[in-house]
């Protein structure tokens, strides 16, 4: 398997937040008078993924990433997972890592989506927001209800089970089919940072499985919308032109709508970009993250 050459290594802490360990890697000076620039990861990742833009940056500055709750390498909860869940540990991640200074914030796909909903909700705790393919989901109806209730209720009897393969080189081959975009060393990158070795011999995913349960709680886009009218810091959202996602909006997905509901926001198309532009194109998306966060 092609090994990844890592350029800024990251150095890796566990940090409690609200009764659990989270497992935090940090990049940049480890001593600063600059607060980091805090990266949220996407649903199923981890945040070794970002290392990708951190080597991609040209300035060596600040930066930390927290595995959320139930991914990666941070703690289970007992109690399930609710979206809410996140906005709160975001909460306390910050009051850890900035204090009272405004953050700035780099979030993947659900990360992205924590960062927009809590940049509404806490305006003045949000300095600048980098948006990498968040823009939320498709909209529900209440007739959905009985049907989503009901297989959350069978899917609660039991804990479903997470693929495991015979080896790192086998995952990566996966990933790879799944993500055609990622080169070779991307992929088996990303096999370590997603699965670990276990005693059986076999190559596990990490993360709790019950985040493959539906949401009993449906989706309203219009609470989110009512956040994102909220938001006042300026906002750089990065969409990928080959995205899997942002086509199954329809109207919610055009720039016009995006405008229309976010005050500061800029918007640039990344072209040849999947969903997981921070991966495929982190070369080419790493200048205008960089050329927003010196602006903001």
């Amino acid at each position: 398997m092609t090994d990844y050459p890592v350029l800024r290594a990251a150095r890796h802490e566990s940090v409690r937040i609200r009764g659990l360990d989270m497992h935090l890697r940090r990049w940049g000076p480890a001593r600063s008078d600059e607060p980091p620039v805090i990266l949220l990861h996407g649903y199923q990742d981890t945040g070794d993924t970002f290392q990708f833009l951190v080597d991609a940056f040209a300035r060596d500055r600040p930066l930390a990433a927290a595995d959320w709750r139930g991914f990666g390498r941070s703690a289970w909860s007992q109690n399930g997972y609710w979206f809410q869940d996140y906005l709160a540990d975001l909460d306390a991640l910050l009051d850890l890592l900035v204090g009272e200074e405004p953050a700035r914030l780099v979030g993947h796909s659900m990360g992205a989506n924590v960062a927009m909903l809590y940049a509404g909700i806490r305006p003045a705790r949000v300095r600048c927001v980098v948006n990498l393919e968040g823009f939320g989901l498709p909209r529900t109806t209440p007739e959905q209800a009985p049907r989503r209730l009901g297989q959350w209720l069978d899917q609660v009897k039991s804990l479903p089970p997470l693929k495991d393969y015979d080896s790192f080189e086998q995952l990566a081959t996966v990933i790879r089919h799944r993500y055609p975009r990622f080169g070779a060393a991307q992929a088996g990158f990303v096999a370590r940072a997603w699965g670990r070795a276990a005693a059986d011999g076999r190559v596990h995913l990490l993360g709790d499985s019950r985040h493959r349960w539906v949401n009993p709680a449906l989706y309203r886009r219009e609470e989110a919308e009512a956040c994102w009218r909220a938001i006042e810091a300026p906002v750089l959202m990065l969409l990928g032109e080959q995205s899997d996602f942002l086509s199954k909006l329809g109207a919610d997905g055009t720039d016009a709508a995006f405008r229309a509901l976010v005050p500061e926001i800029e918007l640039v198309h990344v072209e040849e970009a999947g969903h997981m532009l921070h991966i495929e194109k982190a070369a080419a998306i790493a200048p205008l993250i960089e050329e927003f966060l010196e602006a903001h």
